[in-house]
């Protein structure tokens, strides 16, 4: 009698954890399916993004060195060669600020091949911090300078409507080159998750998610 008790307590055990082991393996999986979604879709994007803006500023580069001396109009050569020099500094900087998303990609897979998770969250928050400061006013700097010294030189030749038009265009494809950035890591983390919060004996369902700024890390709980 008291082995059989002993050998149904064994059984019960095993059915118990069993599942919960399961279950956890099953969340585990999914958290590493979920980083392998962030981490790879994000590195496409940079490489697409940083490609096709390269060939943006390259393709305007070449253009603009056409008009500067080819094109009919004094103020239309005047212009192109204000163009040159825009577009050969945006190329330089495509080649030299390059997005994190590839190299993040390369640490991650290290990182997952040795189980690391807690690696992986703290690469994901530092990337997702990285992509935040890449679209912050201080990503803005650079170009307002160097559209505001075009705009000025083009005014200065007479034609102040038309500098203020090439500042203006300027800023507008910077805006655009800044928010086609990939953000995957900031979507994630900034991505409500169900989470419970216990008060002795009672327990309010609710949800979290981590925040990250420019300059601040934090993270919100709602029910």
């Amino acid at each position: 009698m008291h082995a059989f008790r002993l050998l149904a307590a064994l059984v019960t055990t095993l059915v118990v954890v069993m599942p919960v082991s399961l279950q956890a393996q099953a969340q585990t999986d999914g958290q590493w399916g979920e980083y392998d979604e962030v981490f790879e879709n994000g590195a496409s994007h940079a490489n697409v993004w940083q490609w096709g803006w390269t060939g943006v500023y390259g393709t305007s580069l070449a253009v603009n060195a056409y008009q500067s001396s080819e094109a009919s109009d004094p103020d239309d050569r005047f212009d192109a060669r204000v163009g040159v020099v825009k577009s050969a500094l945006a190329v330089a900087g495509m080649l030299t600020d390059r997005q994190p998303h590839p190299a993040a990609l390369a640490e991650y897979e290290r990182l997952k091949a040795s189980g690391d998770l807690s690696g992986v969250q703290a690469l994901g928050l530092q990337l997702a911090q990285a992509e935040r400061e890449r679209r912050g006013w201080g990503a803005r700097v650079s170009s307002l300078v160097v559209n505001g010294v075009a705009g000025a030189v083009i005014a200065a030749d007479g034609r102040e409507s038309d500098g203020a038009i090439n500042f203006a265009t300027g800023m507008l494809v910077n805006e655009l080159q800044i928010w086609s950035q990939p953000n995957q890591a900031s979507s994630a983390i900034n991505r409500f998750q169900p989470a419970n919060l216990s008060l002795g004996p009672i327990t309010i369902p609710g949800e979290y998610a981590f925040n990250v700024g420019p300059q601040q890390l934090g993270a919100t709980w709602r029910y």
